[in-house]
């Protein structure tokens, strides 16, 4: 059993394996965050480190700016990103939206989706909507470093670095030296303003060797960006708006979108173009310090961009108050070293699923870094970059989210999708962007597993705050996921049941839609999130639903052969045929992101474990597939496998020294697979509904000490 103990603190925390008496102290938070500072010597392009505020992130190279962007390109990019800056080019072409849409017949009857048609004129039309809108990359603030003889200087004049990430105060303190001279830098992020400051000591700096230039690209509207696109620039505008005694005010805009970057320096300089779409910042002859912030803003504000000294404490405050809520993990004494190496990503991905999604759009696979997929958040992905803060005692985090689906905007496009095809409620979009629309793809129109997610969130909410307040919060956008989950499923007469399919595409994307039916793990997660719906009515004094009824009384069972589940029950060859053996192995997250509902039995899914575990093309894999893992191995007793599963030695399973989830090299971070393993983690601890066993997914051999998380359904 777990224990539950009152401290002199707004926690309530909740511990692992230590006895009574052991448990009495809490974790030593500070010690335990700080243990897993990022601490770099190199100038590796996979090493960038970010501060941030959850809805902006700025990313820095050794220098502790984004001095040297090209270098960084291939690597993990110097992004300057927000929620809210996006831009869309002129629609000149007078493309509609229709022209992506096609019919499908199914079940008898044709659906329109809207995918990448190929047919000339359409084709261009696809690609148009599926790159517009996308995020833009608001500005690089760098150095512009000069050597002796007057040449600027280059990555590999930069010498004797040591550069430092400080997770507990949200700082990174950057070393380094040009030509024998030091230059010390700390950067830090603003937590309410979507502003980064910096401090920068050097004698560099009185010489005229070493300046701050903020310079603006022109976004790419490919499938990334990564904030090194400087062609066309007689296509945007830049210029000074204002400028008084240590301020000013710049503004950039493309086409329509006009935003502004407020500048704000404590020391004696001037501000003054350089280079197109360039301004540089030149110190004082006698300054051997410089501190400088730059706010970005879609309007212009009166106030000045909060200066250094207020931004650093700000981010001080905020990061400790951050860590000391919510959760905890300590693995400290623990002689596997694997727990060690378990440990850090788990404190790093904390820092980078707040910094990084943690705002009221929700987040891209990539952050707040660099586009990919043109920068559209996923919302199939929502689940793995949001539900782990409800279970490590976050949930406001999760909820300031979730405010997305309560727009007006973004359900009309919702509705919208489901009354085109037939169906009834809100279809949740898979590709879209933060105003809610549709983009063409003939993979997300397809997929269905992100229209329960938001059940599963709001029940997480409720979990946290189980009172009328919250089911009246939630109770609306609830019911009308239900209805449309109701609606979608088949009836197949001369079976009596009810059918997913087709036209789907399961999780594991591999399958061809029309004629893909009744895929394992959304069967489990549309029976579970339809008795989830009939508990929200339950709750608040309602009878249940008769049309969600219907369908949970005759859905469609498990599809099973030779004692293992299937991928589906259209794939009959889901281990015979080499690609299904590839992607995501989402069969296993039917119990495992999903809790036992009756419809799986734990002997069939320990055989369909054994038999993934064995003979899967891991290879061919994505980094929140080994939390998945590592949740069904939790769930059928078998805590060394889950731990095996979360250090599994693959390539899209590398944690890099900032914690980032690589997966290869047009995708070097995925925080998908940081929020996965949150999740996974608080259920190998805290445990589900109805464990009865400590530290589930823990070995026995560990020694593993946690507080204020919370047990998965």
């Amino acid at each position: 059993m777990q224990y539950f103990t009152k401290v002199l603190s707004p926690l309530l925390l909740t511990f692992g394996s230590f006895s009574l008496a052991a448990q009495s102290t809490p974790i030593d938070r500070k010690a335990l965050v700080e243990r897993h500072k990022v601490v770099l010597t190199s100038t590796d392009t996979l090493s960038s480190l970010s501060v941030g505020n959850g809805a902006f992130a700025f990313t820095v190279d050794v220098t502790g700016l984004q001095t040297f962007p090209a270098y960084y390109e291939k690597g993990v990019p110097l992004g300057t990103e927000s929620e809210w800056g996006w831009h869309s080019f002129p629609n000149t072409k007078g493309y509609k939206f229709d022209q992506s849409l096609r019919d499908y017949p199914l079940n008898g009857r044709k659906v329109s989706y809207s995918v990448q048609v190929k047919t000339p004129g359409d084709q261009e039309a696809v690609e148009y909507f599926r790159a517009n809108p996308h995020r833009l990359q608001l500005g690089n603030l760098g150095f512009v470093i000069l050597k002796k003889n007057g040449q600027a200087a280059g990555i590999k004049d930069i010498r004797n670095i040591q550069q430092e990430l400080n997770p507990w105060t949200g700082e990174i303190k950057s070393h380094f030296t040009v030509e024998n001279v030091p230059v010390e830098v700390v950067t830090v992020g603003h937590q309410q303003q979507d502003a980064v400051a910096v401090r920068i000591e050097s004698a560099l700096l009185k010489t005229g060797r070493l300046k701050v230039a903020l310079r603006f690209p022109f976004p790419t509207a490919a499938w990334a960006d990564m904030g090194t696109n400087y062609a066309h620039s007689d296509q945007h505008k830049s210029a000074i708006a204002a400028q008084q005694k240590g301020t000013a005010l710049v503004l950039h805009q493309l086409d329509t979108t006009k935003y502004y970057a407020a500048l704000n320096w404590q020391q004696t300089a001037t501000l003054a173009a350089g280079r197109a779409h360039e301004f540089v910042l030149t110190p004082g002859k006698t300054e051997q310090v410089l501190e400088v912030s730059c706010r970005f803003s879609p309007r212009p504000r009166s106030a000045a961009a909060p200066a250094f000294a207020a931004t650093r404490q700000n981010s001080q405050q905020q990061w400790q108050a951050f860590w000391k809520s919510g959760g905890a993990v300590d693995f400290g004494g623990t002689t596997d070293p694997r727990a060690t190496e378990l440990e850090r990503r788990i404190v790093l991905s904390q820092y980078l699923t707040k910094l990084q999604g943690a705002g009221s759009v929700p987040p891209q696979e990539t952050g707040l870094v660099f586009n990919s997929w043109y920068g559209r958040p996923h919302m199939e992905m929502i689940w793995w970059h949001s539900a782990h803060f409800a279970l490590w005692g976050r949930s406001a985090l999760l909820e300031k989210t979730l405010t997305w689906y309560a727009r007006p905007d973004v359900q009309a496009v919702a509705r919208g999708i489901a009354q085109r095809q037939g169906y009834e409620g809100l279809r949740w979009q898979k590709m879209t962007d933060p105003w809610g629309q549709e983009g063409p793809s003939s993979v997300g129109a397809f997929l269905i597993w992100q229209e329960p997610h938001f059940i599963y969130m709001a029940e997480e909410c409720y979990r946290a705050h189980p009172d009328a307040a919250t089911l009246k919060l939630y109770q609306d956008r609830v019911s009308a996921t239900a209805d449309f989950m109701a609606s979608f499923p088949f009836f197949e007469q001369g079976k009596d049941r009810y059918i997913l399919g087709k036209g789907v595409i399961p999780a594991q994307e591999r399958f061809k839609p029309e004629e893909t039916f009744n895929p394992t793990f959304e069967l489990v997660y549309w029976n579970w999130a339809l008795n989830t719906a009939q508990q929200w009515r339950v709750r608040q004094g309602l009878a249940r639903n008769a049309k969600w009824e219907a369908v949970l009384q005759k859905l469609a069972k498990l599809p099973q052969a030779d004692g293992v589940y299937l991928a589906a029950e259209s794939a009959p060859d889901s281990y015979t045929n080499p690609e299904f053996k590839t992607d995501h192995p989402s069969v296993l997250a039917a119990l495992g992101m999903m809790p036992a509902t009756g419809q799986q039995d734990a002997a069939t899914m320990r055989r369909t474990f054994d038999l993934i575990w064995k003979d899967w093309s891991w290879d061919k894999t994505w980094g929140w597939d080994f939390p998945m893992t590592a949740m069904t191995a939790t769930r059928l007793g078998l805590p060394d496998k889950a731990v095996d599963a979360l250090l599994m030695k693959v390539r899209t399973n590398t944690y890099l020294p900032s914690g980032h989830n690589y997966q290869e090299g047009r995708l070097p971070i995925y925080l998908p697979g940081n929020g996965g393993l949150l999740t996974a983690v608080a259920l190998m601890c805290a445990g589900y509904d109805g464990c009865k066993e400590a530290n589930p997914g823990i070995p026995k051999s560990w020694k593993v000490k946690w507080e204020g998380l919370n047990k998965m359904p």
